[in-house]
């Protein structure tokens, strides 16, 4: 029994040591950490964990262990809840929806602010613990009270669930707005990454509701706006930088989106947009109506594929608005709130930001926008994670908070 048990031991530590050098090797050979970025040897070590981490969910998921999101979540519950004696947390769930409510502890004689907040994490990762921190700052150092909205995720949960969760959460503490003390002319909608892109959705949702209050503005965090364009210069430039790798978001998005991994190829040249779409829309998705500073001379133009029939009705829902909000009408875009929209210059979703600013302005939308030189996708989620933190996720937090302060 012993030497079975040596054995089985033996063999458990020359497995893991095994993945963990195949692990470090790749990521070695292939993240790229531009100068730019402070503290380089800190993100290499967050970006080997967080790969060694998929790598494991793929491995158990492959032994029908665990599926490769669920790993990833419980190992991301590792990250720190920082507990603030000045803002009162309270888990509730609205219908099947798990929310959060932070509510700061000081006493008001007036309605506070309200903040809708959607995380981001592309269905695979993300929780209300993950972003717990951002959002007990945002209360206390806005004196408003954040919703956090659960949305349910990856492998069971598809396409249209993290909209329709998100919109029904949304519309339930719209209409409650009074119970938790919050001024329905004060609400702002805020989120993260696919977070942010479920602004976008929600805000263009809400748009003539005469039964609701309207949203008085709208953060949105590097957001995806669009799974249809794959040839913009970000996603050039920093298809291989943490913690956005081109291949895994375009991974999570098929997945979410229940499109067959082996259109990938197809999705990634273009060969599944019709002729007749791209030259309706390509004056909102081309990288020619990028600023000229994001256009490298050394980038090359976006060069579609033969269009492809088949791989169309694959993935033809990529062209829906509720996976595509910048290609809503203009009647719709003209009518939603003011908006504040945060950039990283190091991040592949940074031209989707860059892209929906000029979409909302060229409707006579104000936008604010906060552009992070030094910033990185995912950012946001290292918040107060004391030494995972960089001060590119102070910078962010600081800058939203002084956008909501001066609404």
């Amino acid at each position: 029994m012993i030497p079975l048990l040596e054995t089985l031991l033996t063999t458990g530590c020359v497995l893991c040591l095994g993945v963990s050098l195949w692990v470090f090797r790749e990521r070695l050979l292939t993240a790229d950490i531009p100068p730019a970025i402070s503290h380089p040897v800190k993100i290499r070590i967050l970006d080997f964990l967080m790969h060694l981490t998929i790598t494991w969910g793929h491995i158990f998921e492959k032994l029908r262990i665990c599926s490769m999101p669920r790993f990833v979540r419980f190992m991301q519950k590792t990250l720190t809840i920082k507990k603030n004696p000045e803002v009162v947390v309270t888990d509730l769930r609205f219908g099947t929806i798990p929310v959060r409510l932070f509510q700061p502890k000081a006493l008001t004689s007036s309605p506070r602010r309200g903040i809708l907040f959607y995380h981001g994490g592309g269905t695979v990762f993300g929780s209300l613990d993950s972003y717990h921190n951002l959002c007990s700052f945002l209360a206390r150092e806005t004196d408003s009270v954040v919703l956090s909205v659960g949305y349910r995720l990856l492998p069971e949960h598809h396409y249209p669930v993290v909209f329709t969760d998100c919109l029904n959460a949304s519309i339930h503490f719209l209409k409650a707005l009074k119970t938790y003390g919050v001024d329905p002319s004060k609400v702002v909608a805020c989120g993260e990454s696919i977070g942010g892109g479920m602004v976008a959705l929600i805000m263009q949702a809400l748009v003539g509701r005469t039964d609701l209050p309207q949203i008085r503005a709208q953060v949105l965090i590097y957001p995806t706006v669009q799974a249809i364009n794959f040839q913009l210069p970000s996603f050039q430039q920093n298809q291989n930088v943490p913690f956005l790798p081109l291949d895994f978001m375009i991974t999570c998005a098929c997945k979410y989106l229940a499109i067959d991994l082996s259109w990938k190829e197809a999705m990634l040249k273009g060969a599944c947009i019709p002729p007749g779409f791209w030259k309706k829309y390509r004056k909102w998705l081309s990288s020619d109506n990028l600023p000229r500073r994001f256009r490298s001379k050394l980038q090359q133009p976006e060069t579609l594929a033969p269009f492809n029939e088949a791989a169309y009705l694959e993935t033809k829902h990529i062209f829906d608005v509720e996976n595509a909000p910048i290609i809503a009408d203009d009647e719709v875009i003209a009518q939603l709130p003011e908006a504040f929209l945060v950039s990283c210059e190091m991040d592949i979703l940074r031209d989707d930001t860059l892209l929906y600013k000029k979409r909302l302005e060229d409707q006579g939308v104000r936008v604010t926008w906060y552009h992070m030189e030094d910033g990185f996708h995912g950012c946001a989620v290292l918040f107060d994670q004391k030494l995972f933190s960089f001060p590119c996720s102070v910078s962010l937090a600081n800058a939203v908070v002084s956008y909501i302060k001066g609404i």
